[in-house]
C-alpha cells in the first residue's frame, strides 16, 4: 500500500460531517431531534476550520521545506 501525506484539513472536514450525518441519524432514529438548519452551522464550521488547517499546514510545510531555513 502506497503511504501518502497526512492531511489535517480533511480529517477536520471529516469529522464535522460525520457529526452532522450522526445529528441526523439520531433525529431519524427518535433518540433526539434535530432542526431541519443544524447542518448549516455545523457544515460552515467545518469547513472554515479544515481551511484554516489546511492553509497552516501548507505554510508549515513549506517552511520546513525551503532551502536554508
Amino acid at each position: 500500500m502506497l503511504r501518502h501525506e497526512f492531511q489535517p484539513g480533511r480529517l477536520i472536514a471529516g469529522v464535522f460531517l460525520t457529526a452532522t450525518g450522526i445529528a441526523y441519524a439520531g433525529d431519524a432514529a427518535g433518540l433526539w431531534r434535530t432542526d431541519w438548519f443544524a447542518a448549516v452551522p455545523l457544515m460552515v464550521a467545518g469547513l472554515f476550520l479544515a481551511g484554516v488547517t489546511a492553509s497552516l499546514t501548507r505554510a508549515i510545510r513549506r517552511r520546513r521545506r525551503a532551502p536554508g531555513g
